[in-house]
């Protein structure tokens, strides 16, 4: 362990890949050396912990959720943005700027906070993967979990190589993973009137059954696994990886072209958890099937749709646990090193993290099976949703504040919309919390 220099994110990448001045032209050049940052968080948008909301929401609800998949992407394009913005004009990432702005206390209350939310997001990733394994193997689940713990092999591999290297492998996952899903949705034949009907809003509390999760704990588990509260420290760290011209016109370029990235990049994930999602309504809501288990969602799909198309499942959960994997250990070095100002080797971060992450998985697994983990996969997500607002307030509060951001603080229209974003987050935790103290004083 030791002390990260002061003024660097992520140092060993830190301004290691070049990209052209403000007054060269060439619109597509600089397009290409500036996009990776937000592919790389963008695979937090569609990792395991994705898939379980996503299927649970399509097979319980059928298509009346898409609805919250379109409104928490267009706040996932809001927030990173607004990270990406942070990281290019102050040169700080989030939990950096949290530092130099909170109380020690807070800082250390805002640390503790984003580490839960980091070993919730692995716990999802390592479930994810593990499972996958499991499918194609049939290795027993929980030897599947033992043998994700080692995947800090490919992590350390990867950063050696350098950041463009980390951008390719995960590119090539996440269109894995697009081109599997593309394949599914083909396959599943929706019914695309009712998956229109699913970008109307409607969210009752309602439930299925009386021991089924309601509409409104799935809408905000998908809502934490979109909006995941690290992926908005990491953004504003990785943009920092541009060796960008300080100048104001080159700022303005930068804020320019990682806009595009994020765009492009949260886009493809939204239609990738669309995918999912309207897959799980067509096959399993339509024919009345109840799903309580990734392995249930993998054996459906074979007589509903083919041998070839629960393979298919396997390898995209696989490449999607893997890609998020990398992109969770960054964040954990960024968090680090950001609110403490220490640093930690990458193979032993990710090796913390993973043991935070194995102990809860190994324990469900043995004590309640696989329907056990599909449950904890969505649980890692609603833990995800409850932290949002301790990452997204900071946020918004410096990328509004003129004396950090000076002639690039937010816009009025972009500050109003930016408070109306967080008091709904905050508002619908809210409410799943009066609806969860409801529960147990009635017994549920």
């Amino acid at each position: 362990m030791q002390d990260a220099p002061h003024n660097q994110s992520l140092p060993e990448i830190h301004g290691s890949v070049a990209v052209p001045t403000a007054s060269r032209r060439g619109f597509w050049r600089k397009m290409v050396a500036f996009s990776g940052p937000a592919y790389l968080v963008c695979v937090g948008y569609m990792d395991p912990g994705n898939w379980a909301t996503d299927i649970e929401g399509g097979a319980r609800f059928g298509y009346q959720l898409i609805w919250v998949l379109v409104a928490s992407n267009l706040m996932a394009v809001l927030l990173q943005a607004l990270s990406a913005r942070l990281g290019i004009v102050t040169g700080r990432d989030l939990a950096q700027c949290c530092r130099d702005f909170y109380p020690r206390p807070v800082t250390i209350f805002l640390w503790v906070l984003c580490e839960i939310a980091i070993a919730a997001c692995d716990l999802a990733e390592m479930l994810g993967g593990a499972i996958g394994v499991h499918l194609l193997t049939g290795m027993p689940l929980l030897w599947a979990v033992f043998l994700m713990a080692f995947d800090v092999v490919l992590i350390l591999l990867l950063e050696h190589r350098g950041m463009r290297w980390i951008e390719a492998v995960v590119v090539t996952l996440v269109a894995t993973i697009g081109t599997c899903y593309l394949v599914e949705i083909v396959m599943s034949r929706p019914e695309w009137g009712g998956v229109l009907r699913g970008f109307v809003p409607r969210l009752s509390g309602h439930r299925a059954s009386p021991d089924a999760p309601s509409d409104l704990y799935i809408a905000m588990a998908i809502l934490g696994a979109t909006v995941m509260p690290h992926n908005l420290y990491l953004h504003s760290a990785l943009v920092q990886t541009r060796k960008v011209d300080r100048s104001p016109e080159g700022l303005r370029q930068a804020n320019k072209f990682n806009l595009i990235d994020s765009l492009f990049a949260l886009n493809a994930a939204f239609f990738v958890n669309l995918a999912i999602l309207v897959m799980a309504a067509a096959v399993f809501y339509r024919n009345g099937v109840v799903i309580t288990t990734l392995d249930e969602a993998h054996k459906t799909l074979v007589p509903l749709l083919g041998g070839a198309a629960a393979t298919v499942f396997a390898v995209a959960l696989i490449a999607s646990g893997q890609s998020s994997t990398l992109t969770g250990t960054l964040a954990g070095q960024i968090v680090m090193e950001g609110f403490l100002h220490l640093r930690l080797r990458p193979w032993m971060r990710r090796l913390l993290t993973r043991t935070t992450a194995i102990i809860p998985a190994v324990l469900v697994i043995l004590w309640q099976g696989d329907k056990g983990s599909y449950r904890l996969l969505i649980l890692s997500q609603v833990i995800l949703s409850v932290q949002l607002p301790f990452a997204v307030v900071p946020l918004v509060q410096f990328t509004c504040s003129r004396k950090r951001m000076g002639e690039f603080v937010n816009p009025l229209w972009v500050k109003l919309l930016a408070w109306i974003v967080t008091a709904i987050i905050v508002g619908l935790n809210l409410w799943l919390l009066a609806q969860t103290v409801g529960d147990w004083l009635g017994g549920k």
